[in-house]
């Protein structure tokens, strides 16, 4: 016997670990949307994926939150965490993997490991620093980064993202010999274009670092709810220091036990850490630097997406902007949450909410388009062929052109995924939609079961027949659909797949490669066709 093949690398994706002094609002959900949409599509190609998100607890903006609600930081984040950030993954349909949290202890030992690794190695020494800090982004700022205050605010200098006057800050602190790593990171963006995405993004990056890097603090004293610097206990670490290693203590980083040493060596370097554009620096700058420094391999991409706005202004609960997503998600269901945010924002770029084009596009796209077009088509099978798929007859070109469009969809979905292009994937999944509909409309069954030879003396449709070849053509479109679409609204392809009764003969929809949806003539003739549910009901005002 030979050795062992390696196994395969997982397909490792992330989202931001959430900060808990709040409830998550649609902003937050339109990032672990698109992370689940990305990893179920990696899963719909039959590839193994581990796909991480979780909760960030640590730092003085939590522990401020938590005395202000009269309870320890621990009981304010165990509470957050269990009646608001775990429950919306089930709100949003989300399928991920592992949950983390900063407090936990898998996180807290090796976080610390990491650090008494890096102190070791020279990386970290004891200094003094002063300057404005914001509490709302727990950053020290540039003072450059500031913005003149007005109003009540006249004569203060102001974070530019949360719209508070920052504080001056002086403290004895550690601080990381960031400064170190400005070259070596700037040869990653050169060498690794594709490192930072989208080119906005990477452009800024370059050019923050091109100014040259500070060493960053990384410890606090005035306050105790984070992680004791190990070699120095009156010290706790700078919650983003802590919060990064997230993404390598949850896979197993430094673990004792074996089967998570496996996890780890399977699962490393993350594929694609998604983050919002406001904390790009911390992901593209901060963080590769901390793995330099400790010698571990890169992360493959740090995609920015943009941001979501209502009413022009990016949601924030400081500026009570936010809206839950159970607020959209309770009228018109979880499935059209995510089409919605996938397909009406190009992704990368900033985008906007709004009710009525929420509304117009579940009416018109999902229970007119795709809805109607499933209803429609079994409606047909149901009575001209007694919910039986019949055998087709001879091809025609109509017929080829829709399996030609559905072998362009998949193969520009294929490729808008791998850009993170999900709107472009969603838009490509949906031209088949629309050309289905146009077949259905220009083949017209309803007349098909008029002409002579096309029905027996019954009325009932007969084997290969135009009518026949439609109405399979039709459903095949639907299966491919299914496959396709299953990754993006996963509720009513699996209500779809059911309706077709494509279980029984092809086995279960998570089991079909996206690569099926690319050819016709799958489903056998005898297939059990049902009309199930109405896939997106009507809407009652």
């Amino acid at each position: 016997m030979g050795p062992m093949p390696e196994p395969a690398k997982s397909f490792y994706m992330t989202t931001p670990i959430y900060y808990v002094n709040d409830a998550p609002h649609i902003g937050h959900a339109y990032t672990t949307v698109a992370a689940d949409v990305v990893t179920r599509w990696h899963r719909q190609r039959q590839e193994d994926v581990w796909f991480l998100t979780g909760t960030d607890e640590h730092g003085q903006k939590v522990l401020r939150t938590a005395e202000a609600n009269g309870v320890t930081p621990q009981e304010w984040a165990d509470r957050l965490v269990d009646s608001a950030w775990q429950p919306v993954l089930e709100t949003l349909d989300v399928r991920n993997d592992d949950f983390i949290r900063t407090t936990q202890e898998r996180h807290t030992r090796r976080v610390q490991a990491f650090l008494q690794d890096l102190y070791d190695k020279g990386e970290i020494y004891a200094g003094s620093y002063e300057g404005p800090y914001c509490v709302g982004c727990e950053e020290y700022k540039l003072p450059g980064d500031l913005v003149d205050g007005t109003g009540e605010y006249e004569g203060q200098k102001l974070c530019p993202i949360h719209g508070r006057p920052v504080e001056m800050l002086s403290e004895q602190n550690y601080f990381f010999r960031m400064s170190a790593y400005a070259e070596r990171l700037l040869a990653l963006y050169e060498d690794q274009p594709d490192f930072v995405q989208p080119a906005s993004a990477r452009n800024e990056v370059i050019g923050f670092v091109k100014q040259g890097l500070q060493d960053l603090s990384i410890s606090r004293s005035t306050f105790d709810w984070g992680i004791p610097i190990p070699w120095d206990p009156a010290h706790v670490l700078y919650v983003w220091f802590d919060a990064l290693l997230n993404y390598a203590t949850a896979v197993g980083l430094d673990s004792d036990d074996p089967a998570e040493r496996e996890r780890f060596a399977r699962t490393w370097p993350a594929d694609v850490h998604l983050v919002g554009k406001d904390i790009l620096r911390f992901h593209a700058v901060i963080w590769p630097a901390m793995l330099m420094a400790a010698g571990l391999p890169l992360p493959r991409r740090v995609f920015a997406h943009g941001w979501l706005l209502v009413g022009g202004e990016k949601m924030s609960k400081s500026k009570l902007t936010g809206i839950a997503p159970a607020d959209i998600i309770d009228t018109f269901g979880s499935d059209a949450f995510r089409y919605y945010f996938m397909r009406t924002i190009a992704f990368g770029g900033d985008g906007s909410f709004s009710w009525e084009d929420m509304t117009a596009r579940y009416n018109g796209e999902l229970a007119n388009g795709f809805g109607n077009l499933a209803s429609r088509t079994a409606a047909m099978i149901g009575k001209y062929f007694g919910g039986v798929l019949p055998a087709p007859g001879p091809l025609t070109e109509q017929e080829t052109a829709l399996a030609d469009v559905a072998a362009r969809a998949v193969a520009d979905a294929e490729a808008a995924i791998d850009r993170l292009a999900i709107h472009d994937a969603v838009a490509a999944a949906w031209s088949l939609v629309d050309a289905t509909n146009v077949y259905i409309t220009e083949t017209q069954p309803w007349k098909l079961a008029k002409e002579e030879g096309e029905t027996d003396a019954e009325g009932r449709g007969v084997d290969g027949g135009r009518l026949a070849t439609s109405l399979v053509t039709a459903a095949e479109a639907l299966r491919a659909l299914a496959v396709l679409l299953h990754p993006v609204t996963p509720k009513a392809a699996t209500a779809l797949w059911a309706s077709l009764g494509a279980e029984p003969v092809l086995g279960p929809l998570a089991a079909q490669p996206v690569q099926s949806a690319a050819a016709f003539g799958v489903l056998p003739a005898g297939t059990t066709v049902t009309k199930g549910e109405a896939l997106f009901p009507r809407l009652v005002d």
